[in-house]
């Protein structure tokens, strides 16, 4: 345990010992699980995620065998959790590590020089499975940094705040302790000030919790997604989906994204295959149709 504690660091420590939740990924320091966990949960919500990642690991326990495995069933094991990117990403971050060696980095320059780990994602994976002194600033606890502020942060100061607040030598537990305060308490909606480990020392509680709330729009804070049933982000779903089947001709675009018959559909739906042609998840096969990236479509 880290020795001269602030008061409000202990209590947040306690408050942590009793209320922590029992997670999966919590159970392992192995960094490939744990940046596995990390990557998964830019987007997906924690009890969604928790059966997903085990069969993740299951079917991919390593970076050896993430990195041989064929795109195509990185994709296929994603299918329903949204952002395949994410997925992409990760097979791309395995095949990088094995070719340097198969050891992933402990070092926040090297971690984030992988494709789609951000300032988080490369903190969580040093705090959580190497235990260094890392502060993690994700959307719970860039909540939590907004309110006890008393002001909106930019990504520059959300992170000097986390770093000065960390208490070093119990990273792991800090950093874990902080996300649950956020998810458990210091919520987007409806608060639970009461019992609450900073509430004594958070200005937003200390004016009153007067309006507008800082941590709405302040950096690492989530914003409510926009519709998903007719948007791009659906159709990007269904076309990689029916990829992953057969190979799709340009004319059956608007078909499989179910578009046909709207305005502008055609252009929309080729819009939607050239977003997923510049994210390396589909390719063009020799007769110009749509394959998975790395596919033998023959």
């Amino acid at each position: 345990m880290a020795i001269n504690l602030t008061g409000e660091q202990q209590r947040v420590l306690n408050w942590a010992d009793t209320r922590r939740r029992d997670l999966p990924w919590r159970r392992t320091r192995d960094p490939w699980a744990v940046l596995v966990a990390e990557v998964m949960l830019q987007q997906t919500q924690v009890d969604r995620a928790q059966p997903r990642w085990v069969a993740f690991l299951e079917r991919f326990p390593t970076t050896k065998a993430c990195a041989a495995a064929p795109l195509a069933d990185l994709l296929q094991e994603w299918s329903g959790l949204g952002y395949p990117r994410r997925a992409r990403n990760l097979h791309l971050t395995a095949i990088a590590i094995e070719q340097s060696g198969g050891t992933i980095p402990d070092r926040l320059d090297e971690l984030l020089a992988f494709p789609g780990v951000g300032p988080y994602t490369a903190r969580a994976v040093l705090a959580f499975a190497f235990e260094s002194d890392a502060a993690v600033v994700d959307t719970n606890v860039g909540r939590i940094l907004a309110r006890r502020q008393g002001k909106k942060l930019t990504a520059a100061q959300a992170q000097t705040q986390a770093d000065e607040w960390l208490v070093r030598g119990s990273s792991w537990a800090w950093n874990q302790g902080l996300l649950d305060l956020g998810a458990l308490c210091c919520r987007a909606k409806e608060p639970v000030c009461d019992g609450c480990p900073v509430r004594r020392t958070c200005s937003w509680a200390r004016s009153g919790w007067v309006t507008p709330d800082p941590a709405a729009g302040s950096a690492s804070v989530s914003v409510r997604q926009s519709r998903f049933e007719g948007s791009a982000r659906q159709a990007r779903g269904r076309l990689l989906r029916r990829a992953q089947q057969s190979p799709v001709a340009a004319f059956e675009l608007c078909e499989v994204v179910e578009w046909k018959g709207q305005v502008d559909a055609q252009e929309r739906a080729e819009a939607v295959a050239d977003s997923l042609l510049r994210d390396g998840l589909l390719e063009r096969d020799a007769q110009g149709r749509l394959v998975i990236a790395g596919a033998d479509s023959s």
